[in-house]
């Protein structure tokens, strides 16, 4: 008796024409890659999946959306959120750039400053941060000189 069913492992989504694709995303962190992008009201369609099987990472997250390409801030933003993503932007169904995201050195205004009395909390300044570590993300705000970690970390 032939069985009826395909026992597949993967499941097929139709490709996108132009935008870009978060892959490599922490399973744990989709949802909050897609809250500080404001993706909840986007408009396009959207694609995502998490605790998804990865060779390299044993679970995984993945963002899919059409036509929106993400500006230098939002990339850093992706990079707090998710180091180990990768940025894959399509044009025309092409796959024209691949990128893993890199924590920069300096992050400027994406980021609220964990010391309620700090002045960019009670001022209109914007905040200023020094990456002190990139592997157990930490920044030092500028202004007060106090430490935000990972679990810390709020955005604008």
């Amino acid at each position: 008796m032939t069985n009826q069913f395909d026992p597949r492992k993967e499941l097929k989504v139709n490709a996108i024409e132009n935008g870009t694709v978060i892959d490599h995303i922490p399973a744990q962190n989709v949802f909050q890659v897609i809250k500080i992008l404001g993706l909840e009201g986007f408009d396009n369609q959207i694609l995502f999946g998490t605790n998804l099987d990865s060779y390299k990472f044993g679970k995984k997250g993945i963002i899919k959306v059409s036509n929106r390409f993400f500006a230098p801030d939002e990339i850093n933003k992706i990079a707090l959120a998710a180091p180990s993503a990768t940025l894959i932007v399509i044009r025309d169904y092409q796959i024209v750039e691949k990128t893993t995201v890199t924590i920069p050195d300096q992050i400027l205004n994406i980021v609220k400053c964990f010391n309620p009395n700090c002045i960019t909390n009670h001022e209109n300044i914007p905040t200023k941060f020094t990456v002190v570590s990139k592997e157990d993300i930490k920044l030092r705000c500028h202004y007060c000189e106090k430490i935000t970690s990972k679990d810390d970390i709020s955005f604008r």
